[in-house]
């Protein structure tokens, strides 16, 4: 009898458990409960306008640093590519193009990332933080410290990170709150100097033709864009020895 007990509570715990998902963990902040009474309404019928569950929703986000744009693409999680559903401005950044390397030189990180924390007490309001440095990052930089703390966040200011305003972080952050709820376990996010098309990079390589080593990075992500832009999927890459990287 006391083993039968013993496994009901288990049982009874796990059930509890499961019942309490992310979603209902996040609503014990006061920013993020604001956030779904403002914008859960036009989040879930822009979900239901593209055909999107937001019970099976898988999300991406494509960054262009000069154009200053943040794409979210999204998905139901049984579909294989992607469709485009918002565009949002990013309104300001440090550093120049080029890619992150050390601590303290105000870059935005370029490359293959994904989210890896939700911070809904964030300096900035609400923040998504992003896998910078990963493995290409270190493999491609000699510093003792590549920096960190890279967020795609609140407010209209920024030090080597992706502001968005309040007002646009809600959504931003219910829509990957609802693709965490929903089980996705890896929210990609690309970011790319500016649109890698072939005019683009015919500009910028004459711009910066005495930077070899960057236009051999920007030439590595372009096959990454192009692989995005023509098939709309997840990309599937690592990181080579000399810190490009390889796509399947």
């Amino acid at each position: 009898m006391k083993n039968i007990v013993v496994l009901s509570l288990l049982l009874l715990g796990f059930v509890m458990a499961a019942q309490n998902s992310f979603l209902d963990e996040q609503k014990r902040y006061e920013r993020v409960r604001i956030a779904l009474k403002e914008k859960n309404e036009l989040v879930l019928k822009s979900l239901s306008d593209a055909t999107l569950n937001a019970d099976k929703l898988n999300i991406l986000f494509a960054a262009y640093k000069d154009e200053a744009i943040l794409e979210l693409y999204a998905k139901n999680e049984d579909e294989n590519s992607y469709q485009l559903l918002k565009q949002y401005n990013i309104l300001q950044s440090s550093g120049t193009l080029g890619p992150k390397s050390k601590q303290g030189d105000k870059q935005v990180p370029e490359g293959f990332y994904q989210i890896d924390r939700f911070n809904p007490v964030s300096s900035f309001y609400l923040s998504l933080g992003i896998n910078y440095p990963n493995t290409s990052d270190k493999l491609r930089s000699d510093a003792k410290n590549l920096g960190g703390d890279i967020f795609i966040h609140g407010s209209f200011v920024t030090v080597g990170c992706l502001p968005m305003s309040d007002d646009k972080i809600k959504e931003i952050y219910l829509y990957a709150v609802l693709a965490k709820n929903a089980n996705q376990t890896n929210i990609p996010v690309y970011i790319f100097p500016f649109k890698m098309s072939d005019e683009n990079m015919s500009k910028f390589t004459q711009k910066y033709a005495k930077s070899k080593e960057l236009l051999l990075f920007w030439q590595n992500l372009k096959i990454g864009y192009d692989k995005f832009s023509s098939t709309k999927t997840n990309l599937k890459f690592k990181a080579k020895k000399d810190g490009l990287y390889s796509f399947d």
